[in-house]
């Protein structure tokens, strides 16, 4: 029996799943991450932790399920995308990696701006604070003497290819999020490059997500139980896999995921570079596909921060709590989830969170069905804005953590207006999508037939929509109120 791993390095765990031909899963382990923020809108963290806990879950799969290490045909990569991380000759990261929630560099947005013209007609999307060219541009300004002892620059699951191989390979699809890639034609830009202060000697060499991207280190092998010369696809960064787990593989395919992030994509046959309300186009890992994209930055991790706050012990209890609550609309705050600052639609680094409209009985069930609207809203100003960019959606399927309480997907189709399908194998992400492409470096297929029944289908809710709609407008009024403030 043949088996593909897939290793997922995202921001609050490394996740790691087998899978068989037909896609059941076999095993599974993560190991936890957390978030460094030494100023700020800052957003960082040590490679080295990525490779530690990469191997960690390994280690843990190989002792505990020696005889499925063995019978690995091939391992994908997926990770959390625009991650900077400089590595020296001697393939040591130099400084912690500036995270794809880092807000830091603005100013350098402004200036990729007025120096490339044609900047999103090039990248797929106008410069953003969290995207790699701009961090990239801001250490080439305030940290040169670091820039200058950098060899190659590297994506998060790059550098834990580099790790496992000791060979510095991106994929096609993860690195056109860089922006500073040609994006359709799917190589680096010297032009980009040089706007951002390097040359494109430092980036890493391109493949396609499912061709062999590097083999595994021979003591790497015997460490973890796996064969020798083990391959390990090109991969791709987690959006990107997350859509190939979730048989996002066709051009009016989209899914919807809830993770740390909250991310909308939609699959197209065209190269749609992205002009405003903070959205971006990138290559998809599919050959021939591009993804287009809207993000928001705080989703699953605003139901987190919430629950720490209000001490919430079981995040999965109190999401039925609220579900089974009978809640006075009236009595619903409303919850804006810019915690780090807000990519789609508004593409503002600066904007913040408000938690208003509360009135004396509200408690924390009603906070918590707050904290899963705002969400909830803030995907659909995503929806909007993709729509109004005339992406063409057709199916969308709810993917992430958060995709195990159908209340709160029931919520966002409502906001919506449209049916979400719940792929069953939803929950498993960007691993699963990571394991797929290693299946395809063994010759098989993607996607098989059998993803595409079975489906679970959660439509919108007539009776409430009206009311969300109400709550919406408040919620859109508060960041003009912001703004204007």
């Amino acid at each position: 029996m043949s088996l593909f791993l897939g290793l997922d390095i995202g921001t609050s765990a490394v996740k790691a799943i087998i899978v068989d031909a037909e896609d059941r899963e076999q095993a599974s382990t993560e190991a936890p991450l957390s978030i460094e923020r030494p100023q700020p809108l800052w957003s960082e963290q040590h490679p080295d932790v990525w490779w530690t806990a990469a191997a960690a879950v390994l280690d843990r799969l190989a002792a505990d399920h020696p005889k499925l290490m063995s019978g690995v045909a091939a391992l994908g990569l997926s990770g959390q995308m625009l991650g900077v991380a400089l590595i020296d000759g001697a393939g040591r990261p130099i400084r912690p990696a500036p995270l794809w929630n880092d807000g830091r560099a603005a100013a350098e947005c402004a200036e990729l701006d007025a120096t490339v013209a044609d900047f999103a007609d090039l990248a797929g999307a106008r410069p953003m604070p969290g995207f790699s060219a701009p961090k990239i541009l801001w250490l080439s300004r305030h940290e040169p003497d670091a820039m200058k002892r950098t060899r190659d620059i590297l994506l998060t699951k790059d550098y834990v290819r580099l790790c496992l191989t000791g060979e510095a390979i991106s994929d096609r699809a993860d690195a056109s999020a860089t922006l500073l890639m040609d994006t359709q034609a799917g190589v680096w830009s010297p032009r980009l490059a040089e706007a951002c202060g390097i040359s494109i000697d430092v980036l890493p060499a391109l493949v396609e997500s499912g061709m062999i991207g590097g083999t595994l280190r021979p003591e790497l092998a015997r460490r973890f139980g796996l064969r020798a010369d083990l391959p390990v696809a090109g991969g791709a960064g987690d959006n990107m896999a997350g859509a190939i787990g979730a048989g996002v593989v066709r051009a009016g395919d989209a899914f919807i995921s809830l993770g740390t992030s909250g991310v909308y994509f939609v699959a197209n046959d065209r190269f749609v570079p992205a002009h405003g309300q903070g959205m971006h186009t990138h290559r998809h890992a599919v050959p021939d596909l591009f993804g287009q994209h809207g993000c928001v930055l705080s989703a699953a991790s605003a139901l987190t921060w919430i629950a720490g706050i209000l001490g919430i012990a079981s995040i999965e209890r109190f999401l039925a709590e609220v579900e089974a609550a009978d809640l006075s609309p009236a009595e619903i705050p409303v919850f804006s989830p810019y915690l780090g600052g807000e990519r789609t639609p508004h593409d503002d680094p600066l904007a913040t969170a408000t938690l208003s409209n509360l009135r004396a009985a509200a408690g924390p069930l009603h906070i918590g069905r707050a904290v899963l609207e705002g969400v909830a809203f803030a995907m659909a100003d995503c929806h909007d804005a993709l729509t109004e960019a005339g992406a063409p959606i057709e199916t969308i399927a709810l993917t992430g953590g958060g995709a195990r309480s159908r209340f709160w997907g029931r919520l966002i189709a409502t906001v919506i207006d449209r049916p979400l399908l719940l792929p069953p194998l939803a929950p498993l992400g960007p691993a699963l999508g990571a394991a797929r492409l290693a299946r395809q470096v063994s010759g098989g297929t993607l996607i098989g037939e059998s993803d595409r029944r079975d489906m679970t289908m959660l439509e919108p809710d007539a009776a409430s929509h009206g009311g969300l709609q109400e709550r919406r407008a408040i919620y859109r009024r508060h960041y003009a109120k912001m703004l204007s403030s």
